[in-house]
């Protein structure tokens, strides 16, 4: 299975590629482009984390974890709470009682719970106009409803039992009903927490940069563990690598599922922006974000609803995972779109009420 889909990432690479050098007739080719451009970003966001993760192991396993093991809870999950590309995937493998556990925290419950804790809602209440906020909120506690779907997925697929599973996700699923409880009771104490925990890991990244950057040119460093950043931008390079294909390729299944999501959207009272950002949040969450101030109320809420599982499905988060567990690159989609899923039919259900109305409600 993964073989095919790096085979079709292949394919999407070609694509994209020769459409950029015919000038970018079929828009294929400025996926391709962006593929190499996202490389700076990525590398801020990603690499000086990852130097300064062996510190931050070591000194979460002398503070924190044995608190956690009292608890009976196992440290790993500690790095689930960050996104998957933001340090969670190499915290938890450093923390975890077991490489299985390390796996199961560090891809799949930081590519949904804690890129939505991290990202997704800070930048979502950032961004969005007043009026699709309440939207946005609700739409995040039906995701996280569907929350456990993913994650039991997930957990069988990276070689835990159903109990190991439950065991070791309940805390993030019990702090995700608290985030959502926190989210529609008090948003913004919530989004200010959030916000500044994201702002302090941006803000270690590019320290980690400084040191990691000061070690690679002098051979000084000043902490006693630190990851390489020649290391760390391996990692960056091999995401990157993979986004040049499945960015066009991800174009190109909007190009030929236009259709079909354009008549799903009619038939249950999305948009035409409502209907975009469904495909454009598996890709990336900020600029589907920035469609939510075109839609109608209903689609505020699937859209976000589909967001907590689904964001950034075929492009960071698959990229990361091929990078540094190749073999769990296939189930990480098939978690990430079951939960996806069902998130999106919740917050139908939920929204039944809203299927008759129309554009009117955009600003309401």
């Amino acid at each position: 299975m993964n073989q095919i889909l790096m085979c079709l990432m292949a394919f999407g690479a070609i694509c994209g590629g020769l459409d950029y050098l015919i000038g970018n007739r079929f828009h294929l080719g400025e996926r391709f482009e962006e593929g190499f451009k996202l490389l700076g970003p990525l590398a801020i966001s990603m690499a000086g984390i990852m130097c300064l993760v062996p510190a931050l192991s070591g000194l979460l396993s002398t503070v924190i974890a044995p608190v956690c093991r009292v608890l009976h809870v196992d440290p790993g999950i500690l790095g689930g709470i960050l996104a998957i590309d933001m340090g969670g995937y190499q915290l938890s493998l450093s923390l975890a009682s077991s490489p299985q556990v390390g796996r199961f925290a560090g891809i799949f419950i930081a590519a949904t719970f804690g890129c939505t804790a991290v990202f997704t809602i800070p930048a979502g209440m950032t961004l969005l106009p007043e009026n699709a906020r309440g939207d946005f909120a609700a739409g995040i506690l039906y995701g996280m409803i569907s929350l456990p779907v993913s994650l039991l997925i997930g957990g069988l697929m990276c070689g835990l039992s159903f109990l190991e599973t439950v065991a070791v996700s309940l805390p993030i699923l019990i702090l995700a009903l608290l985030l959502s409880i926190g989210m529609m009771r008090s948003p913004e104490k919530m989004v200010r927490g959030f916000s500044r925990l994201a702002v302090g890991i941006q803000k270690a990244s590019i320290l980690g940069l400084i040191l990691g950057a000061v070690h690679y040119l002098t051979g000084f460093s000043i902490l006693p563990e630190m990851m390489p950043l020649t290391e760390a931008m391996q990692v960056v390079c091999s995401i990157a690598i993979v986004m040049l294909g499945s960015l066009p390729l991800a174009a190109l299944l909007q190009k030929l599922l236009r259709r079909p999501i354009d008549w799903f959207g009619k038939r249950e009272g999305l948009n035409g922006s409502g209907t975009t950002g469904l495909m454009i949040g598996i890709i990336s969450v900020t600029p589907a974000l920035g469609m939510f101030g075109g839609m109608n109320r209903r689609s505020r809420i699937i859209n976000a609803a589909a967001l907590v599982c689904g964001a950034s499905a075929l492009a960071a988060h698959f990229g990361f995972t091929m990078a540094v567990e190749p073999d769990l690159g296939s189930p990480l989609l098939i978690s990430k779109f079951a939960g996806m899923f069902v998130g999106i039919c919740i917050a139908m259900v939920a929204t039944r009420n809203l299927k008759g109305a129309s554009e009117q409600d955009i600003a309401s």
